[in-house]
């Protein structure tokens, strides 16, 4: 038991560790629109404004 133990001790540090680079990278101001494909996704990248169309209160 205890080396079953001490085995999920070592993968959880080691995913940690992992976590914690993967965090530093995309919080890197130069990588991150490269790697964080949201930001394309949602229009955050566009400079051009969309035309919105009002759906509601129209009579």
């Amino acid at each position: 038991m205890k080396t079953v133990e001490r085995m999920l001790w070592k993968l959880a540090i080691i995913q940690f560790i992992f976590l914690f680079i993967a965090q530093l990278v995309v919080s890197h101001s130069s990588i991150a629109p490269y790697i964080v494909k949201v930001i394309h996704y949602e229009g955050v990248m566009k400079n051009s404004a969309t035309k919105t169309v009002e759906t509601f209160d129209q009579r």
